[in-house]
């Protein structure tokens, strides 16, 4: 009885002992858990990682943000997927999470009035998100953090790009990413007064389909040359019978005294790749990036320019001095054949090559920190609704405006949209794949099936 007692109290303490060990062991994995939050994305596109642009501003953060989002408690989850991310980046960037029916004080003290709601707040101002979602959060930090508002003027009266439509060649989305990234927009009709508002930091000249008069093409020059920051967009002089394209010849000689010349020629794709997004050989694929600030951080990721032209880039011209910045695959023919209503591959008119899309430079003022910059592309359906979702054109354009109004430290990658896992396929497609399925696959398992009756008798 003894030995029994003395057996059963040593296991008892046995027991005590590895139970308090593995109660702290799980203790001090929690603890680390909690200080070190740390999650794998094994998505394709990974859609549950934040992007690098939304990192790069939380980890920079220089003063305290607090992100409140208000919605029922049983509603938290559905925040805390995205808004922790957000916290684990930099001490800097506190969460909090309050429910109106529990705290109506704090509620009416935000002039919260609905739930859902996600708040962005500094010491001095606050910034409320369109939506839950990374793009409207971190453009909502964003607009926080940035001190006013840079305004992109963009011409009209030529036939270039309206920033109100919303069908495939307009600007609507352009605007609306704009907006997003704290830009003002507005249209300036240069043909009626040839006179750029003060109130514009970036000229944004979108695809002119006639001739510039000598009279604005003069103010675009004294612009720049004065210090003021342009986004050339400029496409190839086509007839196709309905749609023409004028040559703009003044416009072309200010573009090569700012060092770049614009080809009389149209860059297509040869690769077919642009197949497997739905996308013709009119359209040129890019995916060679220089060194240049706007392209630095884009290496891997294609660009799509539709109706583009080839650019010559000379350098250094008097005052001014051009870079190229993005140039077509290899796979790429160039025709100098720009009228009728489709453009064909001959090899007597034209070359297969890697052509340069566009260039970025800059003109000296002589005034210190007050040099004109300005964006050159062949192409200004690019930017149309129709191509500016496509893989990296929504980061490209942001970035060139970003180096423009000299917001380089904005200039990353953005957050994207949920990738489209879609299988698209041909007729023939379908119809093999309905065979296989329908009849091909269920007389195997019945061909299966008799040879192991077969076996078995």
């Amino acid at each position: 009885m003894r030995f029994f007692s003395s057996r059963q109290s040593k296991f008892g303490t046995y027991a005590v002992t590895y139970t308090l060990i593995v109660i702290a062991v799980l203790a001090g994995i929690n603890w680390l858990a909690n200080q070190r939050n740390k999650s794998m994305d094994f998505t394709s596109n990974k859609r549950f990682s934040l992007s690098d642009q939304t990192i790069k501003i939380v980890s920079g953060l220089k003063q305290d943000v607090t992100v409140s989002y208000f919605d029922e408690t049983s509603r938290f989850a559905q925040a805390k997927d995205l808004l922790d991310r957000y916290g684990n980046l930099s001490p800097k960037l506190h969460v909090e999470y309050i429910d109106p029916v529990k705290k109506p004080q704090l509620a009416r003290q935000y002039g919260v009035r609905t739930m859902g709601t996600t708040l962005l707040r500094t010491s001095a101002k606050s910034q409320e998100a369109r939506s839950l979602s990374e793009e409207e959060v971190t453009s909502a930090l964003i607009r926080l953090l940035k001190e006013g508002q840079k305004t992109a003027c963009f011409t009209a009266g030529a036939g270039e790009h309206s920033l109100d439509e919303t069908g495939p060649n307009g600007y609507s989305g352009a605007k609306d990413l704009l907006e997003k990234n704290n830009y003002k927009t507005q249209t300036v009709n240069l043909l009626e007064k040839p006179e750029i508002p003060k109130e514009c930091g970036i000229v944004v000249v979108a695809g002119p389909h006639v001739d510039y008069p000598q009279a604005v093409v003069d103010t675009l020059k004294k612009f720049v040359e004065s210090g003021g920051d342009a986004l050339f967009m400029l496409d190839p002089p086509i007839d196709s019978g309905k749609d023409r394209i004028a040559e703009n010849p003044a416009l072309m000689k200010l573009m090569d005294d700012l060092g770049v010349t614009l080809n009389k020629d149209q860059v297509l794709d040869t690769s077919g790749i642009g197949g497997l997004y739905g996308l013709g050989p009119e359209v040129a694929l890019a995916s060679r990036y220089e060194s240049q600030p706007i392209v630095r951080d884009m290496k891997g990721t294609a660009t799509a320019f539709a109706i583009a032209r080839s650019l010559t880039v000379n350098g250094t011209k008097d005052k001014a001095s051009a870079e190229k910045i993005i140039s077509s695959s290899p796979n790429s023919f160039a025709t100098t054949q720009l009228s009728g209503k489709e453009r064909k591959i001959d090899v007597s008119k034209g070359k297969q090559d890697s052509f340069v899309l566009a260039a970025a430079g800059t003109y000296r003022t002589g005034q210190p920190d007050h040099d004109g910059r300005y964006v050159i592309v062949g192409s200004s359906d690019w930017a149309a609704n129709y191509v500016l979702r496509f893989a990296g054109n929504r980061d490209l354009f942001v970035n060139m405006m970003n180096w423009l109004s000299n917001d380089e430290d904005l200039i990353s990658i953005r957050p994207k949209d949920p990738e489209d896992r879609r299988i698209q396929m041909t007729r023939g497609q379908m119809s093999m794949l309905r065979l296989t399925a329908q009849f091909l696959l269920p007389l195997l398992v019945i061909v299966a099936g008799i040879m192991v009756w077969l076996r078995r008798r």
